[in-house]
């Protein structure tokens, strides 16, 4: 962060008022996870089947493979567009879907900005937000349907329930004169824009909000929220924007697998419990089957946030490594990713027990057996003579 930028965060200009957006857009997005696993290859072959010419799989576009790229690319499908109303205003909303190997699917809702001055800017931004956020509802269930139903044979293991993500990206592509970054925070208050707030905030609070931002050249910006994040990029290149989704999908994984672990502590326990009232001569067998369930539920949960964690791979690109590695830490994924792993902890320390438990469970019913065979020798031998 260069010391020029500072000034923007110690107050809001009143300028800017009568700058120009020429090209833009406001997009939001909604994560779920919806399954195990998917298929993607099949899911592009269903989907292929369904509407030809609307699915595609790609990585990141302005940036060399070697320096940043996906483990896997995700499935982009194209669907048709969706109406949405913000107050009086009536729009045919783009709509994208990315579908993630993990089981991710993430929706996107896309308006134009273009040719507005920067409140009416902020303004469209806001009013997104409270259209199709959270808490407003919007056609997200009826995008998602339209989405799952066509790629079933292609899902593996469906949830039961989907948790879910939100995400605001407000982007400029062009504005009426070419500024640069600096001059572009010097010029508009982006605290409305990324926060929703009407009422000024507080000189620590701004500084706090404004504190994640990056450029790469003069002239491109990225402001990063804990909900939203604000992009100038006049060279219409979207790697940041997909850097940014991914970032949100795999804070949705982790937290759906702190989730199930949640979960599947107490049951686990409770069978413990179940498995030590058993008679002594089937609480061998049971551990034994415990212990086997705990090692598939930790190799199950290691594998896939492994996947999760390396479905975007950074080597070179310094750039879009800091925007991705800022993203992750605000979004809070490697806290999330710590509590995760502390619980698979405990489940493997619990299976070691159990197996252990087991052993020694058989161990001393090979020594009974050991005993009774001596004895019936003793009294087989009494009994000859």
């Amino acid at each position: 962060m260069s010391e020029a930028a500072a000034p923007a965060a110690a107050q809001p200009r009143e300028a800017g008022r009568d700058l120009l957006v020429r090209a833009g857009h406001v997009t939001a997005l909604r994560l779920f996870d919806i399954a195990y696993a998917i298929d993607l290859k099949r899911a592009e072959a269903l989907w292929a089947a369904r509407a030809p010419n609307a699915a595609e799989r790609r990585g990141l576009t302005g940036t060399p493979p070697k320096a940043m790229s996906f483990g896997d690319p995700p499935l982009i499908l194209r669907l048709p567009p969706a109406p949405l109303r913000l107050g009086e205003e009536a729009f045919e909303a783009a709509v994208t879907a990315r579908v993630y190997d993990f089981g991710v699917v993430s929706l996107a809702l896309t308006l134009p900005a273009s040719d507005l001055s920067w409140a009416e800017f902020t303004a469209r931004v806001n009013r997104l937000q409270q259209a199709v956020g959270p808490g407003a509802g919007g056609p997200w269930r009826d995008l998602l349907d339209a989405v799952r139903m066509p790629l079933r044979a292609a899902i593996e293991r469906p949830a039961e329930t989907h948790l879910e993500e939100d995400y605001l990206l407000a982007v400029v592509e062009r504005l009426e004169a070419p500024l640069t970054a600096e001059a572009l925070l010097e010029q508009v208050d982006l605290i409305p824009l990324l926060t929703g707030e009407t009422r000024p905030l507080a000189p620590g609070a701004r500084a706090e909000l404004l504190r994640q931002r990056f450029s790469w050249y003069t002239d491109d910006l990225v402001v990063l929220a804990w909900d939203r994040a604000f992009v100038l990029e006049p060279r219409a290149e979207t790697d940041v924007l997909d850097v940014l989704e991914m970032a949100n999908a795999q804070l949705l994984e982790m937290r759906f697998y702190d989730e199930l672990l949640d979960a599947e502590l107490p049951r686990i326990y409770d069978l413990i419990e179940a498995t030590r009232r058993a008679p002594a001569l089937l609480s061998a067998r049971r551990y034994a089957r415990l212990a086997r369930r705990l090692h598939g539920l930790v190799a199950e949960v290691t594998e896939l946030t492994d996947h999760a964690d390396n479905a975007l791979q950074v080597t070179e690109d310094v750039y879009l490594a800091r925007v991705y590695g800022a993203a992750l830490a605000l979004l809070r994924v490697p806290l999330v990713s710590q509590a995760v792993d502390r619980k698979l902890q405990t489940v493997r320390e619990t299976y070691q027990a159990l197996y252990d438990e087991a052993h020694s469970g058989r161990a001393e019913l090979l020594e009974i057996v050991v005993v009774v065979l001596i004895a019936l020798e003793i009294v087989l031998s009494l009994v000859r003579h």
